[in-house]
């Protein structure tokens, strides 16, 4: 069963996306089977991968309603180890489809329970919104990633989602549990980040991951190549952060193990 992780955060900008498609490769530079999902209309982590929206080809949206044809779907991302089921600009429509149906939570969960065995990690990445798609999301997983940008209003949204995490854990999913806060855009030089790392320190003793992400170019720069920073500049501050997050991710798991 591969541990399914949704990188959810209702605030835009917080370098969500960046997260989903650089853990994701940063475990499949592990040898870990990865498949990285994009839940977001703006396709964004698809199109970090060189899968653009506007493409013909079968995507998530298509095999929505029907998870029997979800390998349709997915594609060699030409990086070992690593699949996509790519994101479209059609989800936006599928927020409002899935109002009236009956189990409307769960159409990602059943679609990726079709190809769950063939992986050791699912990536979902999520868009800035609590709507639908982002519920979807939160009911498919097993484990919820939140990446908290280093300004003084990104505790304020947290809050939010973790109110939402609490209610899915209770009413639709108890197998949902948080993996980890990891900061991102984190400027030493800046005396704000290091007052907002301390005041998450404080909020989340347990949840905050060790490995912090910087502000970099790289980071930056990656996407409009179509690739991963590990695969634009492998010796990037960016790249050896993620690779540092990848282990952090794997060995949370074998610690969790060892604790039951």
């Amino acid at each position: 069963m591969a541990r399914r992780i949704v990188i959810a955060n209702q605030k835009g900008g917080v370098g969500k996306t960046t997260t989903a498609v650089n853990l994701a490769a940063s475990l499949a530079v592990m040898e870990k089977n990865v498949l990285i999902v994009d839940c977001d209309p703006q396709g964004n982590a698809s199109s970090g991968l060189g899968f653009y929206p506007g493409d013909k080809r079968e995507n998530i949206y298509s095999v929505l309603f029907s998870p029997k044809d979800a390998r349709k779907a997915i594609y060699d991302t030409g990086i070992p180890f690593m699949h996509i089921l790519p994101g479209t600009q059609d989800l936006v429509g599928a927020e409002i489809e899935l109002v009236d149906k009956f189990g409307r939570e769960f159409y990602i969960k059943e679609l990726l329970e079709e190809v769950d065995a063939e992986y050791d990690f699912i990536i979902i990445d999520c868009p800035p919104s609590l709507g639908l798609l982002t519920v979807n999301a939160l009911c498919a997983a097993t484990e919820l990633l939140v990446p908290l940008q280093c300004e003084y209003y990104a505790l304020e949204g947290i809050a939010q989602l973790l109110m939402t995490y609490e209610l899915v854990r209770k009413r639709l999913n108890p197998d949902l549990d948080v993996l980890g806060v990891v900061l991102t855009m984190y400027d030493s030089r800046n005396r704000l980040s290091w007052q907002v790392k301390n005041e998450v320190r404080k909020a989340f003793p347990q949840h905050l991951f060790e490995v912090i992400i910087p502000r970099n170019v790289r980071l930056s720069e990656a996407p409009s190549f179509g690739k991963p920073v590990i695969n634009y500049d492998v010796k990037s501050r960016g790249a050896e952060a993620y690779l540092a997050l990848a282990q952090e991710v794997v060995r949370s798991h074998t610690a969790g193990k060892e604790n039951k």
